[in-house]
């Protein structure tokens, strides 16, 4: 299971992030500041290979207590998701799923007319599937 989500603005703005273990929050927001330097960098290698770049980016970087992996939506919204290392369970298809599910819930986002782009997210529905990916029962 992951321990933080979240979602970053192309501009590198926090929209959403949450977190497992408040007591470790501060320390998932280094990492995930950390790896937008990694997309980043991703992002711009890949944009010179080819017309085409797949949207999940893969482990972004790995340290001794998490596994930090990195998604990045054709307009430019980041996905985040660290997972902790001792989870050996984690199959390669899994973060995929997690961010399948995330992206579809943010497309749900997008679609509510209500909803102003690039400001906080703060969709009920949204927060559930969060929570479903931080294995947080309502």
């Amino acid at each position: 299971m992951a321990v933080c989500v979240a979602v970053v603005g192309k501009e590198n703005s926090p929209l959403f992030i949450s977190c497992v273990n408040p007591d470790q929050e501060l320390g998932y927001h280094y990492s995930l500041h950390t790896s937008l330097d990694v997309i980043e960098e991703k992002m711009s290698n890949s944009n010179k290979g080819s017309d085409h770049r797949d949207l999940y980016l893969g482990p972004l970087y790995a340290t001794e207590h998490q596994r930090v992996f990195g998604y990045v939506t054709n307009t430019r919204v980041k996905f985040i998701i660290i997972v902790d290392s001792s989870n050996t369970n984690l199959r390669d298809n899994e973060p995929r799923q997690m961010f399948r599910k995330l992206h579809i819930a943010y497309t749900n986002v997008m679609s509510n007319p209500f909803y102003t782009p690039t400001t906080k997210i703060s969709s009920k529905k949204f927060s559930a599937v969060v929570n479903g990916i931080l294995g947080i029962k309502d």
